[in-house]
């Protein structure tokens, strides 16, 4: 029986992996089982020596991964781009982030502001000690939990404002997506596949990996452009 190939990644990509998973299994007749979790948590289950074939993160993740020997260096290649998107309630009026100063008074008049683990919630983060407004915004930020979109919390009422991948908004019922963000807040995540040093099938993780390469037409319909 052929051994089913195991995927671990981060939520952002997850709808894109279960769909050219899909397409990869009926073309090949080999299964590909994804497994998407908070990307803190997916790195740690791979450098606690999870048994997995391929691992998809963000590139700086995927990179330490490699220096520490859980994935193979040979064998990382960047697969896609995600644009960071801000998303606030279906209902209400959408705040001007169109430029630097216009976001730094709608996040000061802001009840509460979501964001998430990963690339883009230490870009918000980092970003809001830039403008100093951190500390204003403290005790209004509020992190989602790992694997919980930040788009539930604003649909919930829980943030009036919220900041994640576009990927992991787009969608979401109960929220509407912000249209034009300030230079400063237009940051970019790439996203990259690899090997895991643990893979017990090396060459069907090469497979499933050009296959993520070549279905560039998927990224688009999820939120990503193709690398």
């Amino acid at each position: 029986m052929t051994h089913a190939l195991n995927c671990i990644s981060s939520m952002a990509t997850r709808h894109i992996l279960a769909e050219i998973a899909a397409s990869h299994g009926a073309a090949t007749g080999r299964k590909v089982d994804v497994n998407s979790m908070g990307g803190v948590d997916a790195a740690k289950r791979v450098e606690g020596g999870e048994s997995v074939d391929i691992v998809v993160l963000a590139a700086d993740a995927l990179a330490k991964l490699a220096r520490g020997g859980q994935v193979r260096a040979d064998s990382v290649v960047d697969i896609a781009r995600s644009a960071l998107a801000a998303a606030v309630k279906a209902d209400v009026a959408k705040p001007d982030l169109s430029t630097d100063d216009a976001a730094k008074r709608a996040l000061l008049a802001a009840r509460a502001i979501a964001y998430s683990t990963g690339p883009s919630g230490d870009h918000i983060l980092a970003l809001f000690k830039r403008w100093e407004i951190f500390d204003a915004l403290g005790p209004r930020l509020v992190k989602a939990p790992p694997g919980v979109p930040v788009g539930k919390l604003v649909a919930d009422g829980a943030a009036e404002i919220g900041f994640q991948q576009l990927s992991e908004l787009q969608g979401l019922p109960g929220i509407a997506i912000v249209g034009a963000l300030s230079p400063a807040l237009r940051a970019v995540t790439h996203f990259a596949a690899g090997i895991a040093a643990s893979a017990a099938d090396p060459q069907g993780a090469a497979g499933f990996i050009d296959a993520l390469r070549a279905a560039r037409d998927v990224y688009p319909r999820h939120g990503m452009e193709p690398a």
